[in-house]
């Protein structure tokens, strides 16, 4: 909207320096005024100030006025509504901040990619902002931008399916793309679409079909999650093995639980010593810390690796602690870890 209104203004002010051109031109050549009066009759003619002419005027240079009067009437009303219109939004706030996060979409980097505002798309951007991942939301319901766009949530609107949308979301410049839609159809368009414009990025998509997930993978999405097999599989184990299911869930709650687990990039942990193994890191005795999980740079994942494991440049460990052993480790280690 900002933009349309800054290019109506660019327009105004054209129209109002082609008058003003237009005008002198006029003088000169009909009523062969020098320069600076004719520029002079041209202001005062559109101003309609009457101070009086500058030398009598033939039946053509009059007829030259009276059309230059008419056309100002126009232009300057034109001009005065659209520099008026600009000012008021300009000092309309919500405006104000749809400008903020216009500006900070336009800088995101290494970014998430939020398609859909549904239940799983709030879901999302409620996580990666509690972890402090910046995201983009694009949405094509304009109702749920203006409901709920704010700085902390940034919406685009449009339809993720379209390339173009894709490209104002920076997909170039994105680390990951959630595809949140409830139907199918339109998370395989947008995993395909991404794929081709980004070959290294991560995608994630939603399934409502088992028939799906195949599909899904086969066009490019890394991982495919099923919300309603995942959710029924969930309440199941929560009646076999309850008390494994309830201490699992604590540990997902990264930052608010008792305990937390948290993946940490190797280069943090072994900070340019090369071949350093999890028994010379010796990170339980300085932070209370358990190494729980180890992931390769090629990415196969250890479970438990063993103390020998030498971490190397691109893997990534997985800790285990409680919320003031991971505090220890984000001080020693300079690891953001957010806690609510």
């Amino acid at each position: 909207m900002l933009a349309f209104l800054k290019n109506k203004v660019y327009l105004a002010i054209t129209l109002l320096a082609s008058l003003l051109l237009t005008g002198t031109l006029g003088f000169r050549y009909f009523a062969n005024y020098n320069w600076i009066d004719s520029l002079y009759m041209t202001v005062i003619t559109v101003a309609t100030v009457g101070y009086g002419e500058v030398g009598p005027l033939d039946d053509t240079a009059k007829l030259f006025a009276v059309f230059l009067i008419l056309t100002s009437l126009g232009v300057i009303g034109f001009s005065l509504s659209v520099i008026t219109e600009y000012i008021v939004s300009n000092s309309n706030p919500k405006l104000i901040e749809y400008k903020k996060i216009q500006k900070m979409i336009s800088t995101l980097e290494d970014h998430v990619i939020i398609c859909g505002y549904g239940r799983n798309g709030k879901q999302v951007a409620k996580k990666l902002h509690e972890h402090n991942k910046p995201f983009l939301i694009i949405e094509h319901e304009k109702e749920v931008i203006d409901k709920y766009q704010s700085i902390d949530r940034p919406m685009l609107h449009g339809d993720a399916i379209e390339d173009n949308v894709l490209k104002q979301a920076g997909i170039y410049k994105a680390n990951c793309l959630i595809s949140t839609l409830p139907e199918d159809a339109g998370n395989l368009f947008i995993v395909l679409s991404a794929r081709q414009m980004n070959k290294n990025l991560k995608i994630i998509s939603r399934a409502s079909k088992t028939s799906s997930y195949k599909k899904l993978r086969l066009a490019g999405a890394d991982n495919v999650i099923m919300p309603d097999s995942i959710g029924g599989d969930h309440m199941a184990s929560l009646v076999v093995v309850p008390d494994l299911i309830e201490f699992l869930d604590k540990l997902s709650l990264v930052g608010k639980g008792s305990v937390n687990i948290e993946e940490v990039p190797s280069e943090k942990l072994i900070n340019g010593k090369e071949h350093q193994s999890i028994r010379n890191l010796d990170i339980r005795s300085k932070t209370g810390c358990t190494i729980i999980g180890y992931k390769t740079p090629e990415g196969k994942y250890i479970v438990n690796p063993d103390a020998d494991q030498v971490i190397e440049y691109g893997s990534r460990v997985v800790v285990l602690g409680n919320r003031q052993q991971i505090e220890t480790l984000n001080g020693i280690y300079n690891i953001s870890v957010d806690f609510e």
